[in-house]
C-alpha cells in the first residue's frame, strides 16, 4: 500500500535555493521559448523533464505519485484543452470547406471593413462570447482563423488574439475560475465574482485601444475612438453589473454578445471612420459594407457554423446539462496518488491530502459539444459525411505537435502542484508584507502562465491567497479576485495559448518570436492589474465586497 508523502516547500535547506529549484522548469521552458526560438512542443517536453527530474531529485516526491500527477495531467490536457482546440478548427475548416467563411467575410466587411473594428468585432467581443461559453483555447483558435480568413496578417492575428482573450479570462467557461476559489477558500463565490468585476473593468476599458495601437500606429487608433470607447464602456459596463448583481456564469456570454450587437449597430448605423485602415503594404479596401448585397439569410446560413458551436458550448455549460454528461464520464482515483500528497502550512492552514481525480470526460468535454455541431452543421452546408472525416483527419494532422505541446505544458502543470512547486514559488513572493497586494497579484499572473488557465492559478494559489491575506491583515477576498484579475494577463504568454495562437494562424514553429512580443504586454497589463488591487487595499477599502454587501 503506497504510504502518504508530505509536500517539502524548503528541500534543499535555503530558501533561495529551493525556490530557484521550483523556479527551474518554467525558466527552461521560457529559455526555449524565447531565447533559443526551438518548436514550443520541444520547448514544453524540455521544461516538463525538467519538472520530472527536480520533483525526483530535489522535491524527493515518490516516482509512483510522479507518474501519477503526469498520467492525470495527460487525461485533464486532452478532453478538457486539446480535444476543444481540435475541435474549433474542425468547425472553422467546415466554413472553409464550404465556402461560407467568403460570406461570413463579406458580412463583417458589410458592418466594417476597417481592420481596427475588425479587430474589435471579432478578436474582442466575438472572443469574448466563446471564452465565456467554453474557453479552452477555443475563443483563440476560432477568431483567429476568422481574421486570418479575412486577410489579417497571421503573426499580427496571432498577437492581437491574445491580447484580446484576456479581457474575458476571469469569467471564462460559464464562470469557472471564480467557482473554482470558491472551493479552495470555502468563501462566497458572489464577493469573488464582485470584486473581480470592480478590478477587470477598468483593464477593459483601455483594452481596446491598447488592442488596436498594437497593430497601427497611434495616430490611426485614436482615430477610431468613439469605437473604442463604445467597445469597452460596453464590455466593461455589462462585466461589472452582471458580475455584481447577478451571477458569475453568463458574465462574457452576455458581455460578448451585448458588445457585438452594440458594436455591429453602431458602425453599421452611428459611425464609420473616415477613411479605412488597412496593413501596409495589403491590397486597398473597397468599401465593401456599402454594397455587399448580402440576404439576411445567406449570412445567417454562413454564420450557422459559428453559431450552432456557441449553442452547444452553451448547453454544454449548462449545469443540469453537464450534470447528465458528467454522469456518463469515467472516473476514478489516480493509484497512488489520490489523497495521498499532502500539503503542509504555511501553504494552507492544516495539513490537507491532495484529491486526485481521474476524469475521461469523453461526452462532458466542450469538445465534444463543439465537435457534434460540426457534424450537424456540415451536412447542412453541402457536406458528405466522408468529406467530414476526411477533414477531421486533416486537421488532427495539422494540429499534432501543438498537441503534443499542450500535452507536455499540462503534465509539468500538475507535476508542480503535486509535488510543491507552486507553494515554494508562491511562498517566496508572499514575503513581500505591504506589497503583497501588488505580488499577490503576480502571483496569479504566473500561475496562468505556467498552468495556462485562470481556473488553474486559482486552484494553486486561492488558498495560499486567502491564508496569507489573513495573516497580513488584508480581505481574503480582496486577494483571492487578485489572483484571478492578475491571472488573465498571464493567459496571453502561457505555453498553450502561444501554441494555440500558431496553429490557428499557421505559424507553427514561431512561438518563441511571438513570446518575446507579447511578453511585456502581459508583464505591464499584470503590473496595472497589481496597481489597481493595490489602491482598493489601501484606499478604497470599503469597495471590497464582504457577505455579500456590497457598498
Amino acid at each position: 500500500m503506497t504510504q502518504a508523502w508530505s509536500q517539502s516547500y524548503d528541500p534543499l535547506g535555503n530558501v533561495y535555493l529551493s525556490t530557484l529549484a521550483a523556479a527551474a522548469p518554467a525558466i527552461v521552458l521560457f529559455y526555449f521559448l524565447a531565447v533559443q526560438r526551438i518548436a514550443a512542443w520541444k520547448a514544453a517536453v524540455f521544461g516538463f523533464a525538467a519538472a520530472v527530474a527536480l520533483a525526483l531529485a530535489v522535491f524527493h516526491m515518490p516516482a509512483p505519485m510522479v507518474a501519477g500527477a503526469v498520467a492525470h495531467g495527460l487525461v485533464y490536457g486532452w478532453f478538457r484543452i486539446a480535444w476543444v482546440v481540435i475541435a474549433a478548427v474542425f468547425v472553422y475548416e467546415i466554413t472553409v470547406e464550404s465556402g461560407q467563411f467568403e460570406v461570413i467575410k463579406q458580412s463583417i466587411g458589410a458592418i466594417a471593413d476597417d481592420r481596427r473594428l475588425q479587430a474589435l468585432l471579432i478578436a474582442f467581443a466575438f472572443g469574448a462570447l466563446l471564452e465565456g461559453a467554453g474557453g479552452g483555447g477555443a475563443p483563440v483558435a476560432v477568431s483567429a482563423a476568422m481574421m486570418i480568413g479575412l486577410g489579417f496578417p497571421p503573426f499580427q492575428t496571432a498577437l492581437l488574439c491574445l491580447l484580446a482573450n484576456s479581457a474575458p479570462v476571469a469569467y471564462g467557461g460559464l464562470g469557472n475560475p471564480i467557482r473554482t476559489l470558491n472551493a479552495v477558500t470555502g468563501l462566497p463565490e458572489a464577493d469573488f465574482s464582485a470584486m473581480v468585476g470592480r478590478i477587470l473593468p477598468w483593464t477593459t476599458l483601455i483594452l481596446p485601444f491598447w488592442l488596436v495601437r498594437m497593430i497601427a500606429p497611434t495616430r490611426d487608433a485614436l482615430a477610431v475612438w468613439p469605437g473604442l470607447l463604445v467597445c469597452g464602456l460596453t464590455f466593461g459596463g455589462i462585466q461589472f453589473f452582471w458580475s455584481n448583481f447577478m451571477d458569475a456564469a453568463l458574465v462574457d456570454i452576455l458581455g460578448g454578445i451585448g458588445t457585438l450587437l452594440l458594436l455591429a449597430f453602431f458602425f453599421a448605423k452611428v459611425w464609420q471612420p473616415k477613411t479605412l485602415w488597412n496593413f501596409p503594404g495589403a491590397a486597398p479596401l473597397t468599401g465593401a459594407r456599402k454594397a455587399s448585397g448580402l440576404s439576411a439569410k445567406k449570412v445567417l446560413i454562413a454564420w450557422s457554423p459559428f453559431i450552432l458551436l456557441s449553442v452547444f458550448v452553451v448547453i454544454w455549460g449548462m449545469p443540469a446539462v453537464t450534470k447528465v454528461l458528467d454522469s456518463f464520464s469515467i472516473k476514478g482515483p489516480v493509484p497512488g496518488l489520490h489523497k495521498l500528497v499532502l500539503r503542509q502550512p504555511p501553504a494552507v492552514s492544516a495539513p490537507y491530502a491532495e484529491p486526485a481525480i481521474f476524469d475521461v470526460a469523453w461526452l462532458g468535454s466542450v469538445g465534444t459539444g463543439t465537435f457534434i455541431s460540426g457534424w450537424i452543421v456540415g451536412p447542412m452546408l453541402g457536406l458528405s459525411f466522408g468529406q467530414l472525416a476526411r477533414l477531421f483527419l486533416r486537421t488532427l494532422s495539422r494540429l499534432k505537435f501543438s498537441v503534443a505541446a499542450i500535452m507536455a505544458m499540462l503534465s509539468l502543470g500538475y507535476l508542480t502542484r503535486y509535488c510543491g512547486m507552486d507553494a515554494t514559488l508562491g511562498l517566496a513572493l508572499a514575503h513581500t508584507g505591504v506589497l503583497f497586494p501588488l505580488f499577490g497579484t503576480l502571483i496569479g499572473w504566473v500561475g496562468v502562465a505556467l498552468s495556462g488557465t485562470d481556473a488553474g492559478s486559482n486552484a494553486l494559489f486561492g488558498s495560499l491567497q486567502t491564508i496569507t491575506a489573513q495573516k497580513l491583515g488584508l480581505s481574503p477576498i480582496l486577494m483571492g479576485a487578485a489572483n484571478s484579475a492578475g491571472g488573465v494577463m498571464g493567459k496571453m504568454i502561457a505555453a498553450q495559448s502561444l501554441v494555440i495562437a500558431c496553429a490557428a494562424t499557421g505559424q507553427e514553429g514561431k512561438e518563441g518570436l511571438l513570446f518575446r512580443k507579447i511578453a511585456v504586454h502581459s508583464l505591464v497589463l499584470a503590473l496595472l492589474v497589481g496597481m489597481i488591487v493595490l489602491v482598493y487595499a489601501y484606499v478604497f477599502p470599503g469597495a471590497i465586497p464582504s457577505g455579500h454587501h456590497y457598498w
